[in-house]
């Protein structure tokens, strides 16, 4: 595991060379991207400095209970103002459609857990053997001597906990359990933050969960447990799409299942797979991922293909 303290000093001194920043998220924005893009931020504006967050989506309403922050779409901004662009945990998720648009005169950084990034830019704070990218920008913060406020706490632990899966995932070490438990004494609600991203279902999300394990089918031959949604199960249901995002994990600790796969319709001709599994399995779903263009993590994957989904019979197809 790297340390970067001398990629920590860099970026601060690029902060405090700026005036304007502009910060990326991820598409279909999780509680990691959102929690650290929150925590520069909050640090970024209190060094005063102007910054900006951009993203394709909508900042997630389930987590303003959290923390809020205008998410503006990239054509809202003009993005040849900024002086540095922190892409923080978006690299392959969004950021790479528009680094193209920015000048060699605007220093790009990347932040980010995920393998396999490729991306050039000016400085890089990359390792996959971090938890989360709210696991690096906690120890980015703590380098500078920055105020770990109530609010950052909170949004940072929000981070972590969505990416560990509840202190559950095989990403967790002694490290993680120490930094959360700082940011509790900072006053980070830990209960009232897993109950937001885990607990707190509506009933149309529910209804969602209970189509898509009924729709559950088990392949013997390679230990695959996998559902499918479409648009218009989660139109029926009244939910979201995105409300299936935990259905993965569940599905992948049934005892049989090697690993479990997650199929959803997106956009109009998008697909998005999330692949999970349980480190007694010894299932790397990275390596799937990577066969359809994807990647993550050993327990923890996915992949986004052009399509829709056509139930069959026997299950379901690709067209």
């Amino acid at each position: 595991m790297q340390h970067f303290d001398s990629e920590f000093n860099t970026l601060n001194y690029i902060i405090a060379q700026s005036k304007r920043v502009l910060l990326f998220a991820h598409s279909r924005p999780d509680p990691d991207t959102v929690g650290a893009n929150l925590a520069l931020f909050e640090y970024i504006k209190n060094c005063g400095k102007h910054v900006d967050i951009a993203c394709f989506d909508a900042f997630p309403d389930n987590l303003r209970v959290l923390g809020e922050a205008d998410f503006f779409h990239p054509d809202q901004l003009n993005l040849s103002s900024y002086d540095a662009v922190i892409a923080c945990d978006s690299v392959d998720r969004g950021f790479e459609k528009i680094i193209s648009k920015f000048s060699e005169k605007q220093v790009i950084v990347l932040i980010d857990h995920h393998p396999d990034i490729t991306l050039a830019s000016d400085l890089r704070i990359i390792d996959p053997l971090y938890s989360s990218s709210a696991e690096l920008t906690y120890n980015f913060l703590v380098s500078v001597n920055a105020k770990i406020t109530k609010s950052l706490a909170t949004v940072l632990l929000m981070g972590i906990l969505f990416d560990t899966g509840g202190f559950q995932h095989s990403n967790v070490s002694s490290q993680v359990m120490e930094i959360a438990s700082a940011l509790m004494k900072r006053g980070a609600p830990l209960a009232k933050i897993s109950q937001v991203i885990f607990a707190k279902k509506n009933i149309t999300a529910l209804r969602l969960w209970g189509k898509a394990f009924d729709k559950a089918r088990f392949n013997e031959k390679n230990g695959m447990l996998v559902t499918a949604i479409t648009k218009k199960d989660a139109l029926e249901c009244g939910a979201a799409v995105e409300d299936i995002y935990q259905v993965a994990s569940i599905l992948s600790t049934v005892p049989d299942a090697k690993f479990s796969l997650v199929l959803s319709e997106r956009d109009e001709d998008t697909l998005r797979a999330s692949l999970r599994s349980t480190e007694e399995k010894q299932t790397d779903v990275s390596a799937i991922a990577h066969q359809f263009g994807g990647g993550g993590h050993r327990l923890a994957s996915g992949f986004e293909i052009r399509g829709r989904l056509i139930e069959t019979t026997t299950g379901w197809k690709v067209e």
